[in-house]
């Protein structure tokens, strides 16, 4: 039953990790800003798992009451071109490599302002499609919380927390569990966008609701295939100027 169980899975993991998994690896690197990196990027745009590194990527521009937290793994694919989506995981614009959530996260804070945090693994995952996908699915039969390698400071400084994640197996990634125990974001306001391969949110935003009860969950959400993530520029934007937060330059 467990074989069966994970071959339907796996159908639907070209739809959902895609959604998922692809947009799960394939985010490892969403959110295109250069502030999010350190300068030990490695050749798939991910960095070294250290606290130290993780801390350089919280980036302070401004609105230092907005956080935007994401996570994403960038599947180690094939990329060509100055603009381009490599195997619906990674955008590559201006030849700047990067991971879907990555991508939108960029975006996100060029628009609004505030802090870049990137949800790191002490134990980086595997770029490689199937086994991330058989990985992610390992990570949630036994409810796992993985090790995060950075940590903020001062979370009492957020009012806003905007977080971005691909859809994992129609959840979240055990990663983004590990980071939603660790603070309390009690009156705050949580703003969840979500990069997918056809599964939008799935159930994600009512987990988030379950892991921080005495927050304020935003109903107003982004939910972008992976398709549509290298040309979604401007629906990212649009989306985060409506948050009426401020925006920047």
């Amino acid at each position: 039953m467990r074989k069966l169980s994970l071959v339907i899975l796996s159908i639907m993991l070209a739809a959902s990790l895609p959604a998922c998994g692809r947009t799960g690896r394939t985010d490892s690197q969403a959110g295109g800003n250069s502030a999010a990196r350190t300068p030990a990027a490695q050749k798939d745009g991910t960095t070294n798992n250290t606290e130290e590194n993780n801390q350089a990527k919280s980036s302070q521009t401004g609105n230092s009451n907005i956080l935007i937290a994401y996570f994403t793994v960038p599947e180690d694919v094939e990329a060509s071109g100055n603009d381009a989506v490599a195997g619906a995981s990674i955008v590559v614009k201006d030849n700047e490599r990067m991971g879907n959530t990555e991508y939108v996260a960029g975006i996100v804070q060029k628009t609004t302002g505030g802090d870049l945090f990137k949800i790191e693994t002490k134990d980086a995952y595997p770029l490689e499609h199937d086994t991330l996908v058989d990985q992610a699915a390992d990570e949630q039969d036994k409810n796992l919380r993985p090790e995060l390698s950075g940590h903020i400071e001062d979370i009492g400084k957020y009012d806003t927390i905007i977080l971005g994640y691909p859809n994992w197996w129609a959840d979240l990634p055990m990663p983004v569990y590990s980071f939603l125990e660790e603070y309390d974001f009690s009156g705050k306001t949580i703003i969840p966008f979500v990069t997918h391969g056809g599964s939008g949110f799935s159930s994600t935003i009512s987990t988030i609701s379950e892991l921080q009860p005495d927050a304020d969950i935003s109903s107003n959400t982004l939910s972008l295939p992976r398709q549509d993530v290298a040309d979604g520029e401007e629906e990212t934007r649009e989306w985060a100027e409506s948050l009426g937060l401020g925006t920047s330059s």
